[in-house]
């Protein structure tokens, strides 16, 4: 792998692995005793969904929806691809991704989800989020809030479609 790309450490396997149990410790309190729906934004949410969904105690089925973004761009208007494998009327769902930069994709595919499938109730889980996102009226867990909106990489974020491979995160060097 050609790392001239990443940059100064932002969260390591060790901080990640700390904020996967956070966020799971807090679903597992709030939604205890109910079954719920793990829904994984794909590409970018597979990695903290498989670390997260491990953590869990709670009863889950699992499906994804896709809507192709630009990192950092509030504006997307990508179609929103989603299969709706497993019913979610009546089910409380939680959207899983990565992390929530600007929001905008987060926003509609949240919007999406609860008001297009009669869900009980729609909630969000990232491992972090960055400052300057927009407002999504949901319930948000997440382990950390970003300083500043920099780009980054690695643990699913990419950068020119590569690098979500990375298993920590760090800082884009362009």
């Amino acid at each position: 792998m050609n790392n001239k790309h990443v940059g100064k450490l932002v969260l390591s396997t060790e901080k990640i692995k700390a904020g996967v149990t956070l966020v799971a410790d807090k679903l597992n309190q709030q939604f205890s005793g109910e079954d719920i729906v793990i829904i994984s934004m794909v590409p970018g949410g597979i990695l903290f969904t498989a670390d997260l969904v491990r953590e869990l105690t709670l009863d889950i089925k699992m499906d994804y929806v896709s809507c192709p973004h630009t990192p950092g761009d509030s504006n997307n208007n990508s179609n929103i691809v989603y299969h709706q494998n497993i019913p979610v009327e009546g089910k409380h769902v939680v959207l899983v991704d990565d992390a929530i930069e600007s929001g905008g994709t987060m926003k509609r595919v949240a919007k999406y989800l609860a008001e297009e499938f009669g869900v009980k109730s729609l909630s969000i889980a990232t491992l972090f989020v960055k400052p300057d996102r927009v407002d999504i009226p949901y319930p948000q867990y997440f382990a950390c809030e970003m300083e500043n909106d920099d780009m980054l990489i690695g643990y699913g974020l990419p950068w020119q479609d590569k690098y979500r491979n990375i298993p920590f995160v760090s800082k884009l060097v362009k």
